[in-house]
């Protein structure tokens, strides 16, 4: 019996409070309507008790309207509250950070090229009471809000800038999510573009593009080794002209490596001098 009483003390006090937080603007017949809630519940005490105690967890808040209006408290939870079944009732919002994909879009970019980008958004009830107040489905809302902005963003970048700056991209996305939804009571946290899918026949022309400029480069490479070795080979002749025995020593080396191979047969060249000595004979 003392436990009952203690908790009817303390559901009163509770009841009070709330009452305290309500507004004062509903007016007599509210006042009224209130009154006889309370009165109704203290008449089917105990039974009414589990009517008004309402329990929320600890990612989750609790808005509360008395006859249409918002506590002046705010949001409650987590934890234990109390409403009066005939005038009140809550909606409870999930404070979790929450997580969706973004449907591929085609956007046209500056260069007039088409490309089919998709991403993900992070976000998160950051005021519950502007989430339920201030919009109608504040998730859909920053579900559609995401595809246009990206749309938009990636509409003033070029190919070339959404492909290598994805960085910088989310970033503008995330900066603008957030000021758009912030009446909303919504806190984007971050963005991500996944990725970005070219035509068919673009990937070919890009292939081919880099291809053209990987054979460009190996040329230009093999001009000038063949530049330098050239340049080499003109100072070894420079070098030999200078002395007519290191010609000779040349010649002998060649041998040496022709012999080395093993082969069978053996080249032996002869200065022009002595074919033209034997010819006059």
């Amino acid at each position: 019996c003392f436990s009952a009483i203690s908790t009817f003390i303390s559901v009163c006090r509770r009841l009070i409070n709330s009452f305290k937080d309500a507004d004062s603007g509903i007016g007599l017949c509210g006042w009224l309507l209130v009154g006889f809630s309370l009165l109704l519940m203290l008449v089917t005490l105990p039974i009414s008790i589990w009517m008004c105690i309402k329990i929320v967890k600890e990612y989750e808040r609790a808005i509360i309207f008395r006859l249409g209006r918002i506590l002046k408290g705010g949001a409650k939870g987590p934890g234990l509250f109390f409403i009066l079944p005939c005038t009140d009732n809550f909606i409870n919002v999930d404070m979790r950070t929450i997580t969706f994909d973004i449907p591929p879009q085609e956007v046209l970019t500056k260069d007039s090229v088409t490309v089919s980008v998709d991403g993900v958004v992070y976000y998160r009830v950051q005021n519950a009471t502007l989430a339920v107040a201030n919009i109608t489905n504040a998730d859909s809302a920053t579900r559609l809000l995401a595809q246009t902005t990206l749309r938009n963003v990636l509409g003033t970048k070029n190919l070339a800038e959404i492909l290598s700056d994805r960085e910088e991209i989310a970033h503008n996305m995330q900066s603008t999510l957030d000021d758009a939804t912030d009446d909303w009571g919504i806190k984007v946290e971050r963005v991500e573009i996944k990725d970005v899918k070219l035509p068919l026949q673009l990937q070919r022309a890009m292939a081919a593009e880099a291809e053209a400029s990987r054979e460009a480069r190996a040329k230009v490479i093999a001009a000038e080794g063949e530049m330098n070795a050239s340049r080499a080979l003109k100072e070894a002749s420079l070098v030999i002209s200078e002395s007519p025995s290191a010609l000779q020593l040349r010649y002998l080396q060649t041998l040496n490596t022709i012999a080395a191979e093993k082969n069978s047969t053996i080249i032996f060249p002869l200065p022009l001098e002595m074919m033209q000595s034997l010819m006059n004979r």
